[in-house]
This record gives structure tokens, C-alpha cells and sequence, in this order.
């Protein structure tokens, strides 16, 4: 029972995920090759992209890009084709401590200067985040509950970066969930035919909590958010805070969570 009612972030474990069939959108061989080799440029953006890297079904892109950079390193390609694949890795969930213990694997098989060349590459890319490690540090101080791993497996439906600790899997297991500035989640929606829905308690720092068709709601320490089943809505940090929330699921029956579309940056920053 508990394993079905508990989820790590704001879904159960019976996720009904909508965006796991989403294509993805290239563009780069036609704006490059377009005139020039048209057919490469369809294969490029239509095929690589359109349909194989659209099979999240079969490989997240966590994994895919985790296989791309590996294969791209072991030939020795270190560049630009390289960089874009970190940057998507690094968008895809891939950590700064990840892409470094990957690079250290594959020199054993690869080769050393080729992991040389490549931790150069992934220095660049994921520089921000020595930054990022010392705001982490000082917004724990703010809290008593931990902020925990990066939130790897729901990635793909956050824009900016999230971390969760499970702080209890008996009685009322729920999670202290963590975002870094401007960091939000989809709009979702948890469904269940009887009971159900999810509730938000702030922990630390400043966020939003907002329903479809309804204002905006700031959400500070001690803010109990009541998010009834079956309605469309979102929550994250405000833009110039970091911010932490307790999340518990609430129990119901027939109960899944449905991803849907990311809140864009022109709906966030109307947030006042």
C-alpha cells in the first residue's frame, strides 16, 4: 500500500506519463546542411532526432545521452558535436559528480588523453555548478530537513534543477523537495477517482504554487498548500530564491499523476 501511495516528488508511483511519447523538435541539420545536403539534414533532424532520440520509451535521455557521450569520447570526437551532447546531458539530468565518474570509466576503456580532452569540454559546461554547490550549502543552513540527490528521474519534467530527500516511509511517507532559483515543475495533474491530491508545506526560502485559471500563490516557511485531485497546476521557486517544500501524497483510489506541458519562461515571469 505504501509504495503506492508514496511518490518521490508530486506523483505516485502509478504514474500515468503523457510526455513519455514526446518528440523531440531538431532543427540544426537544416539550418546547417539544409541547401547543401538536404537529405543529411533530414535523416539528421527527422530521424536521429525525430523518432530515435524520441524513443524515451525504451531509453530515457538521461541514458541516451549518457551512450552518446560515451561513444563520442571513445573516438576521440572532442568537438562541438561533443559540447552540445554535454550541455543536453547536463539538461537531461546528468550531474557535475555523474559526468566526471563517467569520463573516469571510460578512460580506463577509451584511452587517457581522449578523457583528458573531453574533462576539458565538461569543466565548461558544467562550471555554473561550483557556484550552484555553494548556494546549496548555505540554503541547508536555512533548514533542518536535508535537500538529498539530485532529482534525476523526474528531470525531464522540470525546467532548472530539483532535489528531494524521502524523510518518512511508514504511517505518511513524504519527501522534502528542493528547487533552485526559477526551478519549477510541469503542470500536473494528480487523478483519482475518490481521495486523493497532495499536500505542500514550505520548509525554506520563497516559491509559487498556482492552479490553472486561478492567481499565483507565494509560498513561504509554515505555507500549507491543499492540492485537491484532478486539478491542472504546478509549483517551484521564485525567481531570486531558492526553495524547499514537504510534499505528502494524500491517499485515494485509482490514483496516477499525469505530466503535461513545462509552465514557459513568459507565464513565470509575469509572477510578481
Amino acid at each position: 500500500m505504501i509504495t503506492k501511495v508514496f511518490a518521490f516528488l508530486v506523483c505516485s508511483i502509478l504514474t500515468t506519463n503523457v510526455m513519455a511519447q514526446k518528440k523531440i523538435v531538431q532543427t540544426a541539420g537544416r539550418d546547417q546542411l539544409g541547401e547543401f545536403a538536404p537529405e543529411f539534414a533530414r535523416l539528421n533532424d527527422d530521424v536521429l532526432f525525430g523518432e530515435v532520440w524520441s524513443r524515451n520509451d525504451l531509453l530515457s535521455l538521461r541514458d541516451r545521452s549518457l551512450v552518446t557521450i560515451t561513444s563520442l569520447v571513445s573516438q576521440g570526437m572532442t568537438d562541438s558535436s561533443l559540447t552540445y551532447h554535454l550541455q543536453t546531458a547536463k539538461a537531461n539530468g546528468i550531474t557535475r559528480t555523474e559526468i566526471s565518474e563517467i569520463i573516469t570509466h571510460i578512460a580506463f576503456y577509451a584511452g587517457w588523453p581522449k578523457a583528458w580532452a573531453a574533462f576539458r569540454q565538461a569543466k565548461d559546461v558544467w562550471a555554473e555548478d561550483e557556484t550552484a554547490v555553494d548556494a546549496r550549502a548555505a540554503f541547508q543552513k536555512e533548514m533542518i530537513f536535508p535537500i538529498g540527490e539530485p532529482n534525476t528521474a523526474y528531470a525531464p519534467y522540470f525546467t532548472g534543477r530539483s532535489y528531494i530527500a524521502r524523510i518518512s516511509d511508514s504511517q505518511i511517507p513524504f519527501s522534502n523537495v528542493t528547487f533552485e532559483p526559477r526551478c519549477r515543475n510541469n503542470w500536473h495533474i494528480h487523478r483519482a477517482t475518490k481521495g486523493g491530491g497532495q499536500m505542500l508545506v514550505g520548509v525554506a526560502g520563497r516559491g509559487w504554487y498556482q492552479e490553472e485559471g486561478k492567481s499565483a500563490q507565494e509560498i513561504l516557511p509554515g505555507t500549507v498548500i491543499h492540492i485537491p485531485a484532478n486539478v491542472k497546476h504546478w509549483h517551484g521557486a521564485a525567481a531570486d530564491s531558492w526553495f524547499a517544500h514537504l510534499a505528502f501524497e494524500i491517499l485515494g483510489e485509482n490514483t496516477s499523476n499525469e505530466w503535461l506541458e513545462p509552465v514557459t519562461d513568459k507565464e513565470y515571469n509575469q509572477l510578481r
